[in-house]
């Protein structure tokens, strides 16, 4: 399966916000690498990646590591993180911008 065969199968209400993060990342990174890893769409630089996924009732987004994600869970305590990934319900409003942070850090070739 493709990114866009995958982007094609998301629920209707998933479409616009899958894409908007999907954007960012290509616009932080233009050189970033796209593929289907672990069946999600997946963005790599070097060793170095960031995935989103459509589940049941919100988007994740995947990085594997919580120090990406501390400076968005600081604006967003309400919105359920994990270790290493974002749970972002569909009702879940915040600024896309927010999530800049998170793929900067994810990508970054290096880490502070």
């Amino acid at each position: 399966m493709s990114i866009s065969n995958y982007i094609e199968n998301l629920p209707k209400e998933r479409i616009e916000r899958f894409n908007s993060i999907h954007s960012l990342i290509v616009k932080l990174f233009p050189n970033v690498e796209q593929s289907m890893k672990y069946k999600m769409p997946t963005f790599s630089l070097e060793a170095h990646w960031i995935a989103i996924a459509s589940q049941k009732n919100y988007l994740s987004v995947y990085t594997c590591n919580a120090e990406h994600l501390a400076e968005f869970k600081k604006k967003h305590p309400k919105i359920k993180t994990g270790k290493g990934c974002i749970n972002i319900k569909d009702k879940d409003q915040f600024d896309l911008n927010d999530l800049t942070s998170v793929i900067t850090s994810a990508l970054s070739v290096s880490l502070k």
